[in-house]
């Protein structure tokens, strides 16, 4: 008998863009390929789940890359990650750190969530209630989307450091 609140150990199949939006989706997948999870996220989310995925080095540490010093700095590591609820069509996350207190369970955005596990190669969970909540959710992707996949790769690919500005500290 399952329960609302099991969880299924979920990876990062890709990114690609919602064709009506032209909004950046992060696509959770579990690991038999039977169900699959779309949560529509930020550019500056994709973009830094994007850099991970790709191996990008940036020459200064972006938030998430932050998050993972601290989290090392102050000798606690993420057990794992769980998108553990949709409301009004949101989505909300966990980050479980293990630490001398024991797990403590910390609010977050997705995105961000999904952005540090992939930074500390924790795992990456949905409950079995949030897959089945997001049922109502089509996802139809055209050749036009894969197309503008590409396209975003390509540009993580070959982005520089100068592209993003010159930033007053």
């Amino acid at each position: 008998m399952s329960s609302d609140n099991d969880m299924i150990e979920m990876k990062v199949e890709g990114l690609v863009f919602d064709p009506l939006t032209n909004t950046p989706i992060i696509i959770l997948k579990d690991k038999e390929g039977g169900k699959s999870l779309p949560i529509w996220v930020g550019y500056p989310e994709a973009t830094a789940i994007a850099l991970q995925m790709e191996t990008v080095i940036t020459p200064r540490p972006m938030t998430h890359d932050l998050i993972k010093n601290l989290l090392t700095g102050i000798n606690v590591d993420v057990s794992h990650i769980c998108v553990n609820d949709l409301k009004d069509n949101t989505f909300y996350a966990v980050i479980s750190i293990n630490t001398d207190r024991g797990v403590i369970e910390i609010d977050s955005r997705p995105s961000d969530a999904i952005a540090v596990a992939l930074r500390v190669e924790a795992p990456i969970f949905v409950t079995t209630k949030v897959l089945d909540n997001a049922k109502d959710f089509e996802l139809n992707i055209s050749q036009e989307q894969i197309d503008k996949e590409d396209q975003f790769k390509k540009w993580i690919d070959n982005v520089k450091p100068s592209d993003f500005g010159k930033l007053d500290q």
